[in-house]
This record gives structure tokens, C-alpha cells and sequence, in this order.
């Protein structure tokens, strides 16, 4: 009678247990286009891939909160996240923003000051853990076909400069800073890179956008 006890009680510790592993982790991505996904499907934005690929890794991530929308600059990302409905803290928060400011030709400076209110609102929304929040650099949309009649060095230059300007915060703050920027460069060596509208990353560039994400995930220490 005892052995058939103990079994008992084992069989609930293990089912506890493995009940306990498969809670899934909450994700917040915010952003523009990019982490929107525009021009692939649903299964193919990035922040969707980095859950997915997560499984392989045993991190259990649930399906990711996007706030997102093609043409965003900060202050648009900022107007639509009081819009939305948030149940936070999230176990992790991402911001990609910049290029539709670089663009339209906005001022630098005033990019700083709102991304800088962008960033805060993250470290917020991840319970005021910075190591569950991470920063992705803004892609060079001047190597794509659709800017091929446009001053592709300038392009360049602009990025990079919107581009320091994040990493410079993200230093400070202590924030992860994915530069996906290089990889954003490579179509010329990569076609698959380049989304049907020949504007945006395909989903195959963004699978090698979330290769650099992933050790992010790995290295967190739950407190």
C-alpha cells in the first residue's frame, strides 16, 4: 500500500513539474514595418520565427503581442502603443523603430529624445528587467531594388547615423543591441533576402535576423 503511495505522489511531483516547464514565456514586440512584417506572411515575421525557433532550444515563448504597423515612426509607435490594450510585464519586450523617421528626413535629435521615451516604455513593460529587453538595429532599405534610383550611399550613411544614435542609448541604458544591419546589406550576395515587394527583408532574411537573437534567450537567468 505504501509503494502504491509513493508512486502516487512521485507520478503528481513529476506531472507538477512538467506542468511547470510548459508555462509559456509572454513576448511584447514593438516596432514599424519590419517587425509588422510587411510583404510576408503571418508564419514569416520575425518576432513569430523567434518563438517558433525558440522550441528547438526548449524556451517555451507564446505567441508574441505585435504592435507594429507599416509607415511608424517613434511618435506614431508611441501614440499606438496608449491605444493598445497590454497585459504587462511581458518575460520579453523588443523595439525595432527608426527608419520611417529616416525616411521622411526628421530630425535626429528629436529621434533620441523619443526613442529614448520608446525605450523606457520597454524596460516597463518587461518589469523593469533590462536583461528581458532587447533592441534591434534599423536594415538598410537603400540596398533593395525599390531605392535603385535613389542615392544609395546617403541612404547608408543616414542609417548608420539613426543606427549610433540607438546604440549610443542602448549602451547607456545597458540594453541588448542586436545589429542585424550587416546582414541587411548582403542581398546583393543573398536574393532570397529580398521580400515580392522588393522593399522588405524576406522571411529568409529574417530567419537570419533571429540566429543573432536567439543566445539572448539562452544566456537569461530567471531571478
Amino acid at each position: 500500500m505504501n509503494k502504491i503511495k509513493i508512486l502516487c505522489v512521485t507520478t503528481l511531483i513529476l506531472l507538477a513539474s512538467c506542468k511547470q516547464k510548459a508555462v509559456k514565456q509572454s513576448y511584447l514586440a514593438l516596432g514599424d514595418s519590419y517587425t509588422q512584417g510587411e510583404a510576408v506572411s503571418e508564419s514569416e515575421r520575425w518576432p513569430v520565427q523567434l518563438a517558433k525557433a525558440l522550441e528547438n532550444e526548449n524556451v517555451t515563448i507564446a505567441p508574441p503581442k505585435i504592435i507594429a504597423q507599416t509607415g511608424w515612426t517613434t511618435d506614431e509607435l508611441k501614440k499606438g502603443i496608449d491605444e493598445a490594450v497590454l497585459d504587462y510585464p511581458y518575460d520579453w519586450v523588443s523595439l525595432l523603430i527608426g527608419v520611417n523617421n529616416q525616411y521622411r528626413g526628421y530630425n535626429l535629435a528629436t529621434f533620441k529624445t523619443e526613442f529614448e521615451e520608446l525605450l523606457t516604455q520597454s524596460i516597463l513593460f518587461a518589469g523593469n528587467k533590462k536583461e528581458r529587453v532587447f533592441v534591434v538595429s534599423i536594415p538598410d532599405w537603400g540596398v533593395m531594388p525599390f531605392a535603385k534610383n535613389r542615392d544609395q550611399e546617403q541612404i547608408a550613411t543616414e542609417i548608420d547615423n539613426f543606427n549610433q544614435v540607438i546604440y549610443e542609448v542602448c549602451a547607456r541604458e545597458e540594453i541588448a543591441f542586436i545589429d542585424i544591419t550587416p546582414l541587411s546589406r548582403t542581398v546583393n550576395l543573398h536574393p532570397e533576402f529580398i521580400a515580392s515587394d522588393g522593399l522588405h527583408p524576406s522571411g529568409d532574411q529574417y530567419a537570419a535576423w533571429i540566429k543573432e537573437m536567439i543566445p539572448i534567450f539562452l544566456n537569461s537567468t530567471d531571478d
